[in-house]
């Protein structure tokens, strides 16, 4: 049973949320082989209903002391473009889709995502190339995040924000 992970941390980011539980969106996933979407939505106010059929389960919650069951248990992850979320992710060793909040301002967020997918350890996206993105990306490319390294991460961090020529 294949398992999409959705989180947006502790933000809230509607857009994301809408977009993934939208229709079209689920045919999508469902085609992928996916059997369960679980969205972990933070403080937003889009809350897709959720339901189970025979082929496939949609799960919804707010907050949960840690997501490692969920990255544990998913075969693809969607996260918002948090460092946090994106390095938990990454040092599970899970498949990783960061979508870019083109609403916040400022965005170092977009840095990071483009550069782990330099390295080639992610896909990201914006919203509304998600849909295609997922259609058309080849998980099989994507390289293990060394594990077990913050410390470089934080550099690597630093840099992207600019702390450190």
């Amino acid at each position: 049973m294949k398992c999409l992970f959705v989180t947006v941390g502790t933000t809230s980011f509607d857009d994301l949320i809408a977009c993934v539980s939208a229709q079209d969106s689920l045919q999508i996933i469902k085609s992928l082989g996916y059997s369960r979407l679980v969205l972990q939505i933070g403080r937003g106010t889009v809350v897709p209903e959720p339901f189970s059929t025979e082929s496939f389960t949609l799960d919804v919650y707010r907050y949960k002391d840690s997501l490692k069951e969920d990255l544990q248990k998913a075969d693809l992850v969607i996260s918002h473009a948090g460092a946090g979320s994106c390095l938990e992710t990454l040092e599970k060793g899970k498949p990783l889709v960061v979508v870019i909040n083109e609403k916040l301002m400022n965005n170092h967020q977009l840095e990071l995502a483009k550069q782990l997918h330099k390295e080639g350890h992610l896909f990201y996206c914006t919203c509304s190339t998600l849909p295609g993105l997922l259609q058309s990306m080849d998980l099989s490319t994507l390289k293990c995040f060394p594990p077990g390294q913050p410390e470089k991460f934080s550099t690597f961090l630093d840099k992207v924000v600019g702390l450190q020529k």
